[in-house]
C-alpha cells in the first residue's frame, strides 16, 4: 500500500461523564487535513450533539493494484482585473507574406478571450513608432474587422527592437496611460521574422527579464511568434540563422509562455494557449484517464483539497472553489500506462 502523507493520526481529547453513550458518523470534509465527526452525547435528562474535528491517515492503494501514478500541476495566476494585451509586430517589408495568419491569429485571441476586462492594441516594433501610437484598444464587443482596421492604421517602420518598442510603449508613450490598468494583468505577443536587436534599454535579454518580470505584481506574461531553430521549423524557405528569434525565444521560455514557429499555417492554437494562460483557471483537464475515481486526490499548495469533482465525460477536475492567486494545484490519480488514454486498446508504442 501507498502512504499519502496526507495526514496524521486521530485527535480527540473529550471529558465526557461516564454515563454517557456515544454514536457518530462524518458529516462534513474540512480543510482538506480534517473530518468533522458528530458525536452524539446523551446525559441524564438531555441529548447533545457535537462536532469534532478529527485528523485522519488516508490510504491510497499501491502502484500494483492500480495501475501507475500520474500528478498533473498547475500554478494560479495571480489575482487581476481583466487584461492588457499588447501585440508588437514586425512592420518590415518581410513580414507581408505572414498577414492572413497575422489577422487569423488575433482573431483566435479575441475568440479565446472572456465576455468582458479585456483590452488588446497593436504596435510596430519600432521604438519610435511604439512610442508616438495613439490607438485606443480592441475591447469586447469588437471583431476582427476592427482589428484590420487598427493594423492598418497602425505606425510602421523599419527597426525590430521588439522589447525596447514595448519599452517605449508602456514606459513613455503619454497615450497609453490613458488605457492601461496597473491591476490587470498583462500580455505581450512578439511577433517578428527577425531576432530581436534592442540597443538602447534592452541591450541584453536579462535587461528586459528583469524589468518585465516587475510589471503588474508578476502577472506580465509574455509569448513570441517567430522563426524558431531550424530543426523544429517547418518553413519551406530558408531561413538565415541570424534571423532566429533567439532573443525573443529565451526570454518566452524565461516567462513559461507560449512560442510559435512564424511559418506555421494556423497560429491560432498557440494563440489560443497564450491567451488561456493569463486566465485563472477553474478546471484542469487530466493528462490520462484515471483507473480508478476513488483513489484520485487534489493538492493545493501540498494540502489536501475537497473542493473539486471530476467529470469522466472530458476527463476533467473541475473546482467548486477556484484556487487562490498563486495557489500550485496538484492531481494525482492512478492511470494504467498499457493503455493512458482509456480507449480499451493497449499502447504498444509502435506508430507505424
Amino acid at each position: 500500500m501507498r502512504l499519502l502523507k496526507i495526514l496524521a493520526a486521530m485527535t480527540i481529547a473529550l471529558s465526557l461523564p461516564s454515563c454517557t453513550s456515544i454514536d457518530y458518523g462524518v458529516i462534513g470534509k474540512g480543510n482538506g487535513e480534517t473530518v468533522y465527526v458528530e458525536v452524539e452525547v446523551e446525559v441524564p435528562g438531555e441529548t447533545e450533539y457535537v462536532e469534532v474535528p478529527v485528523y485522519v491517515e488516508v490510504e491510497v492503494p499501491g502502484e500494483t493494484e492500480y495501475g501507475e501514478i500520474w500528478v498533473d500541476s498547475d500554478t494560479q495566476t495571480a489575482a487581476v482585473d481583466g487584461v492588457d494585451i499588447l501585440w508588437v509586430i514586425d512592420t518590415s517589408g518581410s513580414m507581408h507574406r505572414y498577414d492572413a495568419q497575422l489577422m487569423d491569429g488575433i482573431a483566435a485571441m479575441i475568440g479565446a478571450l472572456p465576455e468582458s476586462g479585456w483590452r488588446l492594441a497593436m504596435m510596430s516594433n519600432d521604438p519610435m513608432r511604439a512610442q508616438a501610437e495613439a490607438q485606443f484598444p480592441l475591447v469586447p464587443g469588437d471583431d476582427i474587422d476592427d482589428a484590420l482596421d487598427m493594423y492598418n492604421a497602425m505606425g510602421r517602420g523599419g527597426r525590430e527592437e521588439g522589447f525596447d518598442a514595448a519599452y517605449e510603449y508602456l514606459v513613455n508613450n503619454p497615450y497609453a496611460t490613458t488605457w492601461l490598468r496597473p491591476d490587470a494583468a498583462l500580455l505581450v505577443v512578439f511577433v517578428s521574422d527577425e531576432e530581436e536587436q534592442s540597443d538602447q534599454y534592452m541591450i541584453d535579454v536579462i535587461d528586459w527579464t528583469s524589468w518585465y518580470n516587475t510589471q503588474r505584481g508578476g502577472s506580465a506574461f509574455m509569448s513570441s511568434i517567430v522563426n524558431v531553430a531550424a530543426a523544429d521549423s517547418v518553413c519551406t524557405h530558408t531561413v538565415k540563422p541570424i534571423d532566429i528569434g533567439d532573443r525573443y525565444m529565451e526570454a518566452t521560455t524565461f516567462f513559461g509562455g507560449v512560442l510559435v514557429d512564424i511559418c506555421d499555417a494556423d497560429w491560432s492554437p498557440g494563440v489560443t494557449d497564450a491567451t488561456s494562460d493569463v486566465e485563472p483557471f477553474e478546471s484542469i483537464k487530466l493528462t490520462y484517464v484515471t483507473t480508478h475515481e476513488d483513489t484520485m486526490r487534489v493538492f493545493i499548495n501540498g494540502a489536501l483539497n475537497w473542493d473539486w469533482y471530476y467529470q469522466a465525460s472530458d476527463n476533467t477536475v473541475y473546482f467548486t472553489v477556484i484556487p487562490a492567486a498563486h495557489d500550485h494545484v496538484d492531481v494525482a490519480y492512478h492511470y494504467d500506462p498499457d493503455d493512458p488514454h482509456g480507449t480499451g486498446t493497449a499502447d504498444t508504442g509502435d506508430t507505424g
